[in-house]
């Protein structure tokens, strides 16, 4: 039996950003690595600069995130499930960064955001071996964090806490299933099923906005395509 640290990511809108160096500011359709490593680093209190303890957070955290399956009831008695609403937002942003090709520093540009709305998620975290970063720490940190988390950006705050359970189980299915509101899809790192997708979301800590590759396992639901 292995400890599970179960966590609810709850708001009227999230944003996890996929790599671009462009206008367009893509939302995955549900947390990336990178993202969720953020998350747990504003609750740790890492400060951005601090590599070597955002590569020990790296190291120490496995994860699976469902896809919460949200249903709502009809006047006739039935139900039906309620599927995630992405829209995109536009922006102007002036002092934008140096390093967009061709702008100067204090060009405005154009952005286009998308988000999810009303998305629920639920994350299975697990300690990889000989990890640095306990989940006593780990847990007291969620449960107290020390900097403000976001659902993937600043305009995006949390409805509730993050924390929602700690236990043993068996494997990650085992874990999530005893976990409300019992039906969505499942992305693991770990292996939990033979239908699998490739992402590229896993921050190259020492090479800033550089991203590497990793496998998601999925189970149930119907994966809906990026």
């Amino acid at each position: 039996m292995r400890d599970f640290l179960i966590l609810k990511l709850h708001g009227p809108m999230q944003a996890w950003g996929e790599h671009t160096f462009e206008g367009l500011r893509p939302s995955a359709n549900f947390p990336t690595r990178s993202g969720l490593l953020g998350l747990l680093g504003a609750c740790i209190g890492i400060k951005r600069n601090d590599r070597e303890q955002l590569q020990q957070l790296a190291d120490s955290v496995g994860m699976a995130v469902r896809v919460d399956e949200r249903r709502m009831s009809r006047r006739d008695g039935k139900s039906r499930t309620l599927r995630v609403v992405k829209m995109t937002d536009y922006h102007t942003v002036k002092d934008a960064r140096e390093d967009y090709t061709g702008l100067k520093k204090h060009d405005t540009i154009q952005t286009w955001r998308e988000y999810l709305y009303d998305a629920e998620f639920t994350v299975a975290l697990w300690n990889q071996p000989d990890a640095a970063l306990s989940f006593d720490e780990l847990e007291a940190a969620i449960k107290r964090p020390l900097f403000t988390p976001y659902l993937g950006r600043r305009s995006c705050p949390l409805a509730r806490p993050l924390f929602e359970a700690r236990l043993k189980s068996s494997d990650v299915l085992e874990a999530l299933k005893g976990i409300a509101p019992h039906g969505g899809t499942i992305y693991s790192e770990e292996k939990i099923g033979d239908r699998m997708k490739r992402v590229r979301n896993v921050p190259l800590i020492h090479q800033p906005r550089q991203f590497a590759g990793r496998n998601l396992y999925i189970h149930g639901g119907e994966h809906v395509s990026e």
